[in-house]
């Protein structure tokens, strides 16, 4: 029994995501299954981080101070009021109200957070109106992932890049999105080496670039407090995933008020950057407007 219990827990996180699109099948469009999963990601990795940073306290012999927020924002961590903790949804999965308490737990984190308005699903689980057994099911295998296992991990862009890279031909978008490969972010990283000074990524996408530069900088010894971070992106989904995955890894951004496109709508004109991260969007056939493109004149 033991030895099941154990090897329930060492799954991966891909399997564990591949249990919870089985969950949903029969009740959720495929094309939903990333945006339903990653709620849940999010509320259950901001637990995580908070849990770690509670028993931090706890050791320290800070026990008095486990409820004071300002114990918890000194190291990037969301102090989560009690009914927002995973402990607290899972606690309740099985209810009727289990739904509400999930958009009301997501509504009040990004009510006490400013970097996240507009990012987390409003209101989404309620409409969504699933079996309370199904949306159980579904709680049970998401609380399987242990979200803090690789220190290194990009959690939110693992998640959003497997199911799109699985259901992306069930939605229907044989032209859809594709992500720059890890190896290539690296690989910019490295070369151009920001240790200090004003990163910018006017296509940012879910953050990739952004996370990695953070990762140099540490690799490196460096001082992150150094770096200004800002972005654009036009996709809203990417967006607002990008400003959840920044918020929970404690990377300070600004990545404009909208999601817009940064050729047609620049939303820092006057920014002045000392390195440009940048892919071009070689997937997408027609990225430049007809306005901008002129005759040879050779």
């Amino acid at each position: 029994m033991a030895k099941q219990v154990a090897a329930k827990k060492q799954k991966s996180i891909e399997e564990s995501l591949c249990d919870s699109a089985n969950k949903l099948r029969g009740t959720v469009e495929s094309s939903e299954y990333k945006h339903v999963v990653l709620g849940l990601i999010f509320l259950k990795f901001a637990s995580d981080k908070f849990e770690e940073r509670r028993k931090e306290l706890i050791e320290e012999g800070k026990e008095k101070y486990l409820e004071m927020k300002e114990f918890y924002n000194m190291k990037n961590v969301f102090f989560l009021p009690e009914e927002t903790r995973w402990s607290a949804i899972i606690q309740h999965a099985k209810q009727n109200d289990i739904a509400l308490r999930i958009d009301t737990a997501l509504h009040t984190v990004e009510k006490k957070k400013p970097s996240l308005k507009g990012a987390l699903p409003d209101n989404y689980f309620s409409r969504l109106n699933m079996d309370v057994s199904k949306l159980a099911a579904l709680l049970d295998s998401i609380n399987n992932i242990d979200t803090l296992k690789d220190k290194e991990q990009d959690i939110v862009g693992r998640v959003y890049e497997y199911f799109l890279s699985k259901f992306a031909l069930a939605e229907g978008k044989g032209k859809g999105e594709f992500y720059t490969p890890k190896s290539i972010v690296n690989l910019i990283a490295e070369l151009i080496e920001p240790y200090k000074g004003i990163i910018y990524d006017p296509a940012c996408g879910s953050r990739g670039m952004f996370v990695q530069s953070i990762k140099f900088i540490e690799a490196h010894h460096g001082n992150t407090r150094e770096v200004s971070i800002y972005g654009q992106e036009y996709t809203a989904t990417t967006y607002k995933l990008a400003k959840i995955n920044l918020a929970i890894l404690g990377i300070a951004a600004n990545l404009g008020d909208v999601p817009a496109d940064t050729f047609g709508k620049d939303q820092h004109p006057d920014l002045k950057a000392d390195f440009i991260m940048a892919n071009p969007p070689f997937n997408q056939k027609d990225w430049r407007a007809s306005s901008e493109l002129t005759n040879d004149p050779r």
